[in-house]
């Protein structure tokens, strides 16, 4: 079986202030990717500012913005300029009051290709975000591209099997997670251990349960609470996996462009010697649909 090798490359980046800032930062970043021979780049999630969701303001949603918009015009013309397919997470303004946690996919010639809107949303201490996201309308719905079909999930969709199973179903190529997830500096190092170990660990069977590449990219660096709390750390790791889980590259907690040639051949072979597609019992799987059985 021949090789079907492609160039990626994740930025793993720290919050610089602003919009402004944030996206000078990630030309430099997509620019040397692109110089390294990267053909597929993936940012982190609401890589344009702070992780805002610590607290509930309205006065936060003066962030989103349409899509197609500034942000888009501006990635748009990364893309085209150094003929990436590029993955990018935007606060998106639908309508008044209604706003999505939205991924964008740039085609290589700076068109978007599509977008997936965040399903799971959580609410969680430190991570509010059913205060400003509604959940996606789009499905779990792969975007083709000319570097493959991609399978765009974002963040807390790491948790969810069923998110990762119905785009392979879907016949997506790889699965991408951008991603924005640390700890309570106040764990101790036993919890946080815990904490980022589950997180891999989560990639890392939606790899083999789907016998797909996974590539995650997180965002790096202390945010405090707009609260007086603690604030997080994001922890980074950032990485790319194989159809069985192998690691094939993994950042460490700072900012990095992480390089990595993925063989999407190997999906192939992988499901004929780990058939999970074939062997599913789709006709005993109806429970799957309620939430709880009691």
């Amino acid at each position: 079986m021949k090789h079907k090798r492609l160039s990626v490359a994740l930025v793993q980046e720290r919050n610089h202030g602003s919009a402004d800032a944030n996206l000078a930062v990630i030309g430099e970043r997509v620019a040397a990717a692109a110089a390294a021979g990267a053909r597929l780049v993936l940012l982190q999630e609401l890589h344009n500012g702070a992780y805002f969701c610590q607290h509930e303001s309205v006065d936060e949603f003066d962030l989103a913005e349409p899509i197609p918009g500034p942000s888009t015009e501006r990635l748009s013309t990364l893309a085209r300029e150094h003929g990436v397919v590029l993955v990018a997470s935007l606060f998106e303004r639908r309508a008044a009051g209604l706003y999505h946690n939205t991924a964008v996919v740039f085609e290589a010639d700076g068109t978007i290709a599509g977008r997936y809107r965040k399903m799971h949303i959580p609410d969680d201490p430190g991570f509010y975000e059913k205060f400003y996201f509604t959940p996606g309308d789009l499905g779990f719905t792969p975007v083709d591209t000319s570097v493959g079909r991609l399978g765009v999930l974002v963040c807390w969709d790491q948790w969810y099997p069923e998110g990762a199973r119905l785009m392979a179903l879907a016949g997506a190529e790889l699965l991408l997670y951008p991603t924005a997830i640390g700890w309570d500096p106040g764990d101790d190092d036993a919890e946080k251990q815990r904490q980022r170990d589950a997180w891999i660990l989560s990639h890392r069977g939606h790899a083999v349960a789907n016998g797909l590449p996974v590539l995650s990219c997180n965002r790096v660096g202390h945010e405090p609470s707009p609260l007086g709390a603690a604030g997080i750390d994001f922890w980074g790791n950032s990485h790319v996996l194989g159809p069985q889980g192998e690691f094939i590259a993994e950042a460490g907690g700072d900012p990095e462009v992480l390089l990595a040639d993925v063989d999407l051949a190997r999906s192939e072979h992988v499901r004929r010697i780990w058939p999970f597609l074939r062997d599913r019992r789709i006709d005993a799987y109806a429970d799957l649909q309620r939430r709880y059985i009691d």
